[in-house]
């Protein structure tokens, strides 16, 4: 699978498995869960991160050679967005940049129309944006057409676990753009990551199902190899479902 690489903006990765650093026990967890993982990229809520000099900081956390990707966790209108990715830039962090605008508090679902005005004042200025959003293809054609490098659709509200509650939006989605599709929340075990890989989707974006795991370094492992089976699954393509039994030893020349 060394081979099996995909492209997002210039760069090109190995790894399809992008995770948070949020909710780890401390900084030595995040960063050992992130070396087991083998992700290539590390997301974090930038208006999260501490940034006074000489205070610990979960950016210790993430090894040098890590491509880096600011979110904006926490912004609930396009102006908040921006103004966090303008700092991220201004911090020299900003080669990507993951897209969030919160359209409820209670759920944390995106807010569609906040997130395509926010995407079209990004890419304007020139940075590669990554977007949150609700599993609706509509929208992420329109974020495609507006030039985001990628959609993010949900796989369940964010940090629920629940795993991949409509895999018949992400199939649309997954018909509807050329752009890179990265199924981002909800997430909570391997099985669910390996699906959204089935699906066809180009990587997984997650946090709380590995850090809210009860081991979560053993968790991190497993998520890197349900992400791999779940992608050689899909490059094998699947068996087709039958209604009734087809037995797996041929019946013609069997010895009466």
């Amino acid at each position: 699978m060394s081979t099996d690489t995909w492209n997002l903006g210039a760069r090109t990765f190995h790894s399809r498995l992008i995770i948070g650093t949020g909710k780890y026990k401390d900084n030595d967890e995040a960063r050992e869960a992130i070396r087991l993982s083998g992700a290539e990229m590390v997301t974090v809520a930038l208006r999260r991160v501490e940034l006074s000099p000489g205070k610990p900081s979960v950016l210790d956390a993430i090894a040098k050679g890590l491509v880096l990707l600011p979110n904006t966790a926490g912004c609930y209108s396009a102006d908040d967005a921006v103004r966090t990715c303008r700092l991220a830039r201004e911090l020299g962090m900003a080669e990507f940049v993951k897209l969030e605008v919160i359209g409820d508090a209670r759920t944390l679902f995106p807010d569609n129309e906040q997130t395509i005005a926010a995407a079209k004042l990004l890419v304007a200025e020139g940075f590669t944006v990554l977007p949150y959003v609700t599993d609706d293809p509509i929208a992420c054609k329109k974020l495609e057409d507006v030039g985001c490098a990628a959609v993010m659709p949900l796989a369940a509200p964010i940090g629920s676990g629940l795993g991949i509650r409509n895999p018949h939006n992400i199939r649309l989605i997954l018909e509807s753009v050329k752009v890179p599709v990265i199924v981002d929340a909800g997430v909570g075990t391997a099985s669910d990551a390996a699906v959204a890989m089935e699906l066809g989707c180009a990587a997984v974006l997650m946090n709380t199902g590995i850090a809210a795991a009860k081991n979560p370094l053993l968790m991190a492992e497993a998520m890197k190899h349900g992400v791999l089976a779940g992608r050689q699954a899909f490059l094998a393509g699947r068996m087709p479902r039958k209604s009734y039994a087809n037995a797996s030893s041929p019946e013609a020349g069997l010895i009466e």
